[in-house]
């Protein structure tokens, strides 16, 4: 049975892209940024599963560093793949992922306060219904929740602010402010934002008290723009297979091409992954976006908690691959680089490994985003409609 599952792991960049000092951390351009290899460098890894797909030898590849404890000899195939995109975010990364690359300028909110037009305050304001927003400026999202948390409760006024991605997040207590209250306000805001080119706007309903602490909940939503043009979730689904969404997948392609849509926190994203090792038919494309890496651990820059959650997802990694069948492809990558290590709060513009299981060994070397979801075109044996090669 030829099946593909392609599991994006966000943020897990291998070294600054040729392109990195084009991009800022603050002033600080990110030439320099490797999230893998300063993991390892500062804190060490042991991930004996991804090793041996080929980790190990994409880290070296990218920027020729040494890899101490990850120099398995390759038993998958393995490279590096670069984006061509002009950003370092979830949508740009994931849309060339499946074979199109963004086809605009995004618009980027200034780092300054406030950062919204004022249209856009008014509008937010009208979609909550109160008299003013908070924050209203580039925060940390995990921070902006500790110091607003309290005056968000007593004013009923919604936290609004956004980062170095193209992106206007809302965060607002789940009971106080209301689940269904934050979500509807973010499906009223959206096409106006969309219509700017900001790529999404992202509820981000916490919960606790000033008291106990404020912690965000799973029942994050992402509100993104549709891909203008067909991916390769479309074109599984034009060859008469199903495409299986796990995690913000769904989200990410405003469902555009996702048959099933399967979302909680990361044991439940791993549990229906085991699961569709099972259930996925011919012809079918699981495509996934596993653990909050950059949310949790990058934009914390926490590199012993990014360290332990990649090892907690290489145990896993190594209880599924054997769940896998003959004629089965699994191709693991990432969509930008966000290097706890380095300065500020934001993605990094990195290069990103490529580990392919199921299809021999081999080295694929430097590929395109792009070429990711031509491979898995060719897999599946369906038409692909990407400028994109396969590397199988």
């Amino acid at each position: 049975m030829v099946r593909a599952f392609l599991i994006v792991l966000d943020s897990v960049g291998c070294g600054g892209a040729p392109d990195a000092g084009e991009f800022f951390n603050g002033d600080l351009p990110d030439t320099g940024a490797n999230t893998l290899g300063h993991i390892i460098a500062q804190h060490g890894l042991n991930v004996p599963n991804m090793d041996a797909l080929g980790l190990g030898a994409a880290v070296r590849h990218a920027t020729g560093i040494d890899t101490p404890g990850l120099d398995a000899e390759p038993q998958g195939k393995w490279g590096v793949a670069r984006e061509i995109s002009r950003g370092k975010d979830t949508p740009s990364g994931h849309w060339e992922l499946a074979g199109l690359p963004v086809p605009w300028e995004w618009t980027y909110f200034p780092d300054t306060m406030p950062a919204f037009p004022e249209a856009v305050r008014q509008a937010l304001c009208q979609a909550a219904g109160t008299q003013g927003i908070l924050c209203n400026a580039h925060a940390s999202g995990t921070k902006v929740i500790d110091d607003l948390g309290a005056e968000h409760l007593r004013t009923g006024q919604p936290i609004c602010y956004t980062s170095a991605d193209s992106v206007l997040q809302i965060a607002a207590h789940e009971e106080a402010f209301g689940l269904e209250r934050l979500l509807q306000m973010c499906r009223d805001l959206a096409p106006m934002l969309h219509a700017m080119r900001v790529g999404r706007v992202i509820a981000r309903p916490f919960t606790g008290s000033p008291e106990k602490g404020f912690k965000r909940t799973a029942n994050r939503r992402d509100f993104a723009i549709p891909p203008p043009a067909p991916v390769l979730s479309n074109w599984v689904q034009d060859a008469g297979g199903n495409v299986h969404g796990v995690g913000k997948i769904g989200d990410i392609f405003s469902m555009s091409g996702i048959d099933t849509s399967h979302k909680g926190r990361d044991v439940e994203l791993m549990r229906a992954l085991d699961g569709l090792a099972e259930t996925a038919g011919e012809g079918d494309l699981v495509f996934a976006n596993l653990v909050e890496f950059d949310t949790e651990y990058g934009h914390r820059r926490d590199v012993a908690g990014y360290a332990a959650a990649l090892e907690r997802f290489d145990l896993w990694l190594g209880q599924f691959l054997p769940r896998l069948g003959a004629g089965d492809l699994l191709i693991l990558t990432a969509d930008h680089g966000n290097d706890p290590s380095w300065p500020g709060t934001d993605h990094t513009r990195e290069q990103v490994p490529v580990l392919a299981y199921g299809v021999g060994v081999g080295e694929i070397g430097t590929c395109a985003f792009m070429d990711v979801a031509a491979s898995i075109a060719a897999h599946l044996g369906i038409a692909s409609q990407t400028a994109g090669r396969s590397f199988l």
